[in-house]
């Protein structure tokens, strides 16, 4: 994967500019500075390698060179869209263009709320949504996603804190090329982007979650936790559980981890 070839197969995308690097610390901060000055709507930032990749919760994500895909996407949402309810929704519409991008190769994507894809129970991609602020104001947004193509993109075992896998792995072949799977996964995310406000993305979004109908348990900021059915999601994106009293809990965006039960 290089600038050219990157062109090449953006060429019929309408994106904003392209930024590349051979190697970059995270290529959310760049995007950010990016969007805090000039750039315009649906601009990217694509890296080959990233040397302080992260992911939520501080934690760190690894993209060795030549073995996964590693971008952020740069949004300028119109004042209909630049609420905090269609912030939420972003980062559906970010997982669901992953998970069709699978899909297209016959495997079988489940979202792990709020941000990774899990192909067999493992994470196979990761999204990280932050915001540029004017003010009151929501000025951009930038949509990090981290997706294991190869098999050499997978973290070591001993510093994973959830299995991992690769397109590679689970397609057992040789996997599309980069370029490829970066082209399917934009060309879904246009397309989802103009359902943002709809529930057709809750719905499809909401069909696509890992341990639904099943025991879990929600870990939401210290050492606050929910343990109970998975249910759905809320209009905004929000998680909806049924705990042991047989109440429906809402489960926010924010410091969550989601796990199932034993």
């Amino acid at each position: 994967m290089n600038e050219n070839s990157l062109k090449k197969a953006l060429s019929t995308i309408n994106l904003g500019a392209l930024r590349y690097f051979d190697s970059i610390g995270s290529t959310n901060d760049e995007a950010l500075a990016w969007a805090a000055d000039d750039a315009k709507d649906l601009s990217i930032v694509i890296a080959d390698e990233q040397t302080e990749g992260r992911g939520r919760l501080n934690r760190k994500w690894f993209t060795p060179k030549g073995s996964a895909l590693a971008f952020s996407l740069i949004l300028r949402p119109s004042a209909r869209f630049a609420q905090r309810a269609h912030l939420s929704r972003t980062v559906g519409l970010a997982a669901l263009s992953v998970a069709d991008s699978c899909l297209k190769y016959g495997l079988a994507p489940r979202i792990k709320w709020p941000n990774d894809i899990l192909l067999n129970g493992k994470k196979t991609a990761g999204i990280l949504v932050e915001t540029v602020w004017s003010g009151a104001d929501m000025d951009a947004i930038v949509v990090g996603m981290g997706v294991n193509i190869n098999k050499t993109s997978v973290p070591p075992a001993d510093v994973l804190q959830f299995p991992a896998t690769s397109i590679e792995d689970e397609l057992g072949r040789q996997p599309p090329e980069r370029e490829e799977f970066l082209t399917d996964i934009l060309n879904a995310f246009i397309s989802w982007r103009e359902h943002i406000g709809t529930e057709k993305l809750i719905n499809a979004w909401e069909e696509m979650l890992a341990f639904r109908g099943e025991q879990v348990q929600a870990q939401t900021g210290g050492e606050t936790s929910v343990i109970g059915e998975l249910l759905g999601l809320e209009s905004d994106g929000s998680l909806r559980i049924r705990n042991a009293e047989d109440k429906s809990v809402i489960i926010r965006f924010g410091d969550v981890s989601l796990r199932p039960t034993a």
